[in-house]
């Protein structure tokens, strides 16, 4: 079985950081698309930022571009999204997702997801 557990949410003031970080298991990071996707109250879900199982690609939603940046440590199988200069709109749950599949332009729709962790940002 493949699982993906979140941890590193919480509440922060607005212009502050945070790392999420994520922990797989049942699959490796080296071979799929690792993402963070999140979803706001009353809004559609969306993906923030993906990387591509080489580790040499990334993409990035337009709203975070310049604050947030994903990377991922193979050795310990662990994906991670350090997010910078946070603001309230970033309020959301955030999910950890595996995809098979890349896109540079979007995340691609995951196969597998994580049960997420909550970030909150007060202004």
């Amino acid at each position: 079985d493949v699982q993906l557990v979140e941890s590193g949410g919480g509440l922060v003031q607005a212009g502050r950081s945070l790392r999420l970080s994520c922990t797989a298991a049942g699959l490796t990071l080296d071979a799929y698309t690792m993402g963070w996707f999140r979803r706001a109250p009353g809004k559609e879900r969306e993906g923030v930022s993906c990387i591509k199982w080489t580790g040499s690609d990334t993409v990035y939603a337009d709203a975070v571009k310049g604050r947030f940046t994903i990377s991922r440590d193979v050795g310990k199988n662990t994906l991670y999204l350090q997010m910078d200069m946070l603001k309230p709109e970033d309020t959301a749950m955030y999910y950890c997702a595996a995809s098979p599949a890349w896109s540079p332009r979007r995340c691609a729709d995951p196969q597998f997801w994580g049960q997420g962790t909550q970030v909150t940002v007060s202004s």
